[in-house]
């Protein structure tokens, strides 16, 4: 369509609502994200004691392995069919079924029950994440997604604060259930917000063509991949269980990758990777969230077991590296919005995360609390850009047609990320944490290289030392009473040195993110959305600057 003056005529943002709604809207969407967000930050640190009141210790990872397999695989599905029938239905099931999860989760009586449950909380927290972000995309022009996308990170942020002191107010003076019925009351709210104000807005002619070959494909895929890596967190990478699982996700891999190219409408395009900025984002992405999902598991855990916090008092050690998070995901947002511009920012990023990951490899048991905040400061500086601009320059560069598929793929990449992050620096962690290594560190602590042994002597656990609450009877029964000292220093100065040699494994990642960055090729900022791309997904300028067609 052209205007009188002979040029396109445009339309602002592919939903047009008043700028009351529309932020109105923003919350609402910042609500639900901060609903899937809190629930992690809140469960994690009070998962040992539901196990135990359960007894199901010997559960304990698959509460979260459950969660994290539907979740993944809901991811792609949820994106697909909201750009078929529209961002408002599949936001609306997502809170609706984590819900439904949260209240069943929370009158759970068995481990068993848990892990189920959790698994329905996942089927609806793999909607809430990558439809917000599309939301946000549909609400405004990439031009000023920036300066709102930002706020993503800072609401990521304010989860990590407020989840760990919730989480351990309810479980210490009410009960761990209401861990998960406190997501009730946040849910409705997001639910009548959205219910009410949140146009849909879904492709003109749009059919069912959901790819069901290609779905349970990509499950047959994800399920097997994350049960081997949760194996192999205790376990060994060449133990035949995880073997045999990653051999399963592995053929089932490659026949989804050979069902997409025939696929008449596949749930993940191939073609997507073609485009340079989507597959550059895919990539960087992928290893900036391998590479600071290590900081994330580790530093909690020196905290506790090092130096003695207790669950809920090592979240907020965090606090320095959460600061430069939310700090820097703002502020790359309004200059992102500002100014147009992003490749040198995302690459100064990825150089700070590598920078800051790279300082914690000197970490020891000695190492002094300033020299940790301004460690956490950098990483988190570097982190805070990744969680918005990747997202925003993909909506930027893609078809409004595919925002929601190119979104959500690019969060399933996210997770992935942040899965193999976690058990590869666990699996290199634990092959690093040696008796050698704790001899060497028991010895430099002071005790005589006669008293001890070349092997771990009887009595010796590494597990009881690395659980918190735990007493040297509880670890160092058998070891004489005047080297109980010693162990326990030599333990910790050891336990610090494989931690920072994990880390190692995050800096290669974060290099690889910073690398890959420089590929971007940096592109202009859409100001507004043509009208015949309005109109393939089935909008029209209404009266009085609101949606109609397909927008209802």
């Amino acid at each position: 369509m052209t205007s009188g003056n002979g040029q396109e005529e445009t339309v602002h943002a592919a939903v047009e609502v008043d700028s009351r709604a529309r932020f109105e809207i923003l919350g609402a969407i910042l609500l639900a994200l901060f609903l899937g967000a809190l629930d992690q930050t809140i469960v994690g640190p009070v998962l040992p004691t539901i196990a135990k009141d359960l007894n199901g210790i010997d559960l304990y990872t698959w509460v979260v392995t459950a969660y994290l397999v539907t979740s993944t695989a809901a991811i792609p599905v949820y994106g697909k069919l909201s750009d078929l029938y529209g961002r408002k239905p599949m936001l609306v099931v997502g809170i609706c079924l984590f819900l439904v999860g949260s209240i069943l989760s929370g009158i759970s009586q068995t481990m068993w029950q848990l892990i189920l449950f959790r698994g329905v909380q996942g089927l609806g927290a793999g909607a809430l994440f990558p439809i917000s972000l599309a939301v946000i995309g549909d609400l405004f022009t990439p031009a000023e997604r920036g300066k709102y996308q930002g706020l993503f990170g800072a609401v990521f942020g304010i989860a990590f604060l407020v989840g760990p002191a919730v989480g351990g107010l309810l479980t210490e003076h009410i009960s761990w259930h209401w861990i998960f019925f406190v997501n009730v009351p946040i849910g409705f709210v997001s639910l009548y917000l959205i219910g009410r104000l949140l146009p849909t807005v879904r492709t003109a002619g749009a059919r069912f063509t959901l790819d069901i070959p290609g779905v349970v494909l990509l499950t047959g895929a994800i399920v097997p991949t994350l049960i081997a890596l949760t194996l192999a967190e205790t376990s060994s990478w060449v133990d035949p269980a995880v073997l045999g699982w990653f051999a399963v996700g592995l053929i089932s891999l490659a026949a989804f990758l050979f069902a997409e190219t025939r696929a008449e409408d596949p749930v993940i395009p191939l073609d997507l990777f073609k485009n340079r900025t989507f597959a550059v984002s895919a990539v960087a992405t992928l290893f900036a969230i391998f590479g600071f999902s290590t900081l994330i598991i580790f530093l909690p855990l020196w905290f506790q077991v090092v130096k003695g916090d207790s669950p809920t008092a090592s979240g907020y050690a965090l606090f320095p590296f959460l600061a430069g998070l939310i700090f820097s995901s703002i502020l790359a947002g309004q200059i992102v919005s500002r100014t147009g511009r992003y490749k040198a920012m995302l690459a100064v990023a990825m150089a700070a995360l590598t920078i800051g990951l790279a300082l914690f490899t000197n970490l020891r048991d000695d190492t002094s609390t300033p020299a940790l905040w301004a460690w956490m400061l950098i990483a988190g500086l570097g982190v805070g850009p990744t969680m918005a601009i990747f997202t925003l320059i993909v909506q930027n560069d893609v078809p409004f047609a595919r925002l929601g598929t190119a979104t959500s793929d690019l969060t399933l990449i996210r997770q992935i990320g942040t899965s193999l992050g976690l058990t590869v620096a666990f699996t290199f962690f634990r092959n690093n944490l040696t008796w050698g290594l704790i001899h060497d560190s028991v010895v430099g602590a002071g005790a005589p290289s006669s008293a001890v042994p070349p092997t771990a002597p009887k009595g010796f656990d590494v597990g009881s030392l690395t659980a918190v609450g735990s007493t040297p009877a509880d670890a160092l029964a058998g070891i004489p009473q005047q080297l109980v000292g010693f162990y326990i220093s030599g333990f910790h100065e050891a336990f610090s040195i494989a931690l920072a040699n994990s880390m190692w494994v995050g800096v290669g990642a974060a290099a690889l993110a910073f690398v890959t960055t420089l590929a971007l090729k940096e592109k202009p900022l859409r100001a507004h959305f043509h009208a015949e791309q309005a109109a393939r997904v089935g909008l029209a300028r209404g009266p009085a600057g609101t949606a109609s067609g397909a927008a209802e």
